[in-house]
């Protein structure tokens, strides 16, 4: 598999969704998100992953305009909330961030969190979005293998995306498989494993290879099939995340990182989600 920075992976509706993205949880609303996100889009990514909760959708909007790249080019992502949750009242939170971003339609909207009681009314209005053309793709974020099969029982489109945490120290490999099973594309978010990289294999690996360990955890998931959207907001930063195409891990090497597994979260449990 020949991969490059701008290789995509099809989702089940058709549409092309990049392998590698830039998030941008924590990037502060203003100069350091629209800086990150313009640095991003000069080094190749063509994939923003924003959410209603980050506060930071507008710059995104600002970050994408101002590249001059027309906005077919770019793949945003974003989400709506715990707290924003129901079916009118995701509508309504589509359409702020809709204001927010400025960019006329968002490629990939989630549901954020599987609120129990809520998740599948939420979902039903992504539908809704999806079926007016106001969404490319429709999907969804911190789903377990069960909230997907609750909700596969009753929704109208099958979810094309589902983004979770995701890392050696979480591998989620039943999850994985049951997603590429149903044809839903996995996603990680907090690929680096909140920059905790002191992991002498992963040294060991970057040493070999000629590169750093966050390379090669960007390298791991990319082989998988997983799509990744690594977090910074420093452009040589950035730019050394992109530098991933140019090299291979070997089949045991895969192995050996998988074996890396302790079923570690940094993040929240999708089966607690109170907040």
């Amino acid at each position: 598999m020949n991969l490059s920075v701008d290789s995509t992976v099809e989702l089940l509706n058709g549409i092309s969704m990049p392998r590698l993205g830039l998030g941008v949880w924590r990037s502060k609303q203003g100069e350091e998100t629209e800086n990150a996100v313009a640095a991003a889009l000069q080094a190749g990514y063509r994939a923003i992953d924003t959410a209603s909760l980050y506060e930071n959708e507008e710059s995104v909007g600002r970050a994408v305009r101002a590249s001059g790249l027309p906005r077919e080019q770019v793949f945003i992502t974003t989400k709506v909330w715990n707290s924003e949750q129901g079916y009118d009242s995701t509508l309504e939170a589509f359409h702020r961030s809709l204001e927010r971003l400025g960019t006329g339609y968002v490629d990939l909207y989630l549901v954020h969190w599987p609120v129990p009681g809520k998740y599948k009314e939420t979902y039903r209005a992504l539908e809704t979005l999806y079926e007016e053309g106001k969404v490319r793709a429709i999907g969804v974020s911190n789903f377990l293998i069960h909230h997907l099969e609750d909700l596969m029982g009753s929704c109208r489109i099958k979810p094309m995306v589902n983004q979770v945490e995701m890392h050696p120290l979480l591998t989620r490999k039943p999850l994985l498989e049951f997603c590429k099973r149903e044809g839903i594309q996995l996603e990680s978010w907090r690929p680096l494993m909140n920059g905790r990289l002191d992991v002498s294999l992963l040294q060991e690996l970057a040493d070999k290879y000629g590169k750093t360990p966050a390379q090669i955890l960007i390298r791991w998931h990319l082989q998988l099939g997983v799509v990744t959207i690594p977090k910074s907001v420093r452009p040589e930063r950035i730019r050394e995340n992109a530098n991933v195409f140019d090299f291979r891990l070997t089949r045991e090497d895969m192995e050996r990182i998988d074996g890396l597994n302790e079923d570690r979260r940094f993040g929240a449990d999708p089966d607690q989600v109170d907040f």
